[in-house]
């Protein structure tokens, strides 16, 4: 069975929002054969992420950049997973009062460092989020579980 590791610092209604959709749209029952499995960034480990065929990241922007959870799980698994992770789909979104821009290049900096192939472009919401936010959020889940599925049959 393919798995999708949703690697998330929740700690906001509208970040609770945008990961609900997340899974939800993951665990959408039109996707057969792939399990997901949602992790804070504190609890996230090294086994989990080399065990995921595709990894969703959610993350607040805080102060300019992704939230400090985020990061420690990077500073986490960056060493142990090197080499071991190259082209490994993933997918973003972030959530920030006014400006997301510093927190999605952070970590489009880390995963590209770390070989990994971004499947989709970021979902960056501003303020509160709406339908549309919500709905592409629900679309990241699904087609970054779809990517889980090929990345594991290949």
């Amino acid at each position: 069975m393919a798995r999708l590791l949703i690697v998330h610092h929740t700690v906001s209604p509208a970040t609770q929002e945008l990961l609900a959709a997340v899974m939800d749209g993951a665990g959408t029952d039109d996707i057969e054969g792939v399990e997901v499995q949602a992790k804070a960034a504190l609890a996230a480990t090294v086994g989990d992420l080399l065990a995921a065929d595709a990894v969703v990241l959610g993350t607040p922007a805080n102060i300019g950049y992704m939230s400090g959870a985020l990061k420690v799980f990077f500073d986490t698994v960056y060493y142990p997973a090197m080499g071991d992770t190259n082209s490994l789909p993933y997918s973003l979104y972030v959530h920030g009062d006014n400006d997301t821009s510093g927190a999605v290049r952070a970590v489009e900096s880390i995963t590209k460092g770390m070989g990994w192939r971004r499947h989709r472009p970021p979902v960056a919401v501003t303020g509160r989020p709406d339908s549309a936010d919500r709905e592409a959020c629900w679309e990241l889940g699904a087609v970054t579980a779809l990517a889980a599925l090929e990345d594991h049959r290949s």
